[in-house]
């Protein structure tokens, strides 16, 4: 497993609560996967699915019940980014505050670098 001192990626209180909140109502083990693949409005598109397979390469950060999957791949795209739960006027959703993208489109899971 990556170490999560060196990842440098956090975990806000709000997407902690509300991972914590969907976990809860799973079956034990599972987790939030955060992938990185290409395609989207702006060249890479963030995926989020639950997962109940954990492998050594996995980033894995844990936080009051919260459990999320960064598979090393889409680790390099993510460093230094926050994982944030945003609930407003417009809607709910998680979303990430990446250093590395130089772009980003409107719907949130899109983004280039």
């Amino acid at each position: 497993m990556t170490d999560i001192s060196t990842a440098n990626v956090t975990l806000s209180d709000s997407a902690a609560a509300r991972i914590a909140k969907i976990l809860a109502a799973e079956p034990g083990g599972t987790a939030l996967r955060i992938s990185v693949s290409g395609g989207g409005c702006s060249g890479f598109q963030y995926g989020f699915d639950l997962d109940q397979t954990r492998t050594d390469e996995d980033l894995v950060l844990e936080r009051d019940g919260a459990a999320v999957l960064i598979d090393a791949v889409s680790l390099p795209y993510m460093e230094g980014s926050v994982i944030d739960f945003v609930d407003d006027i417009i809607g709910q959703s998680f979303q990430i505050k990446n250093p590395n993208a130089t772009a980003s489109c409107g719907c949130g899971t899109s983004f280039s670098i």
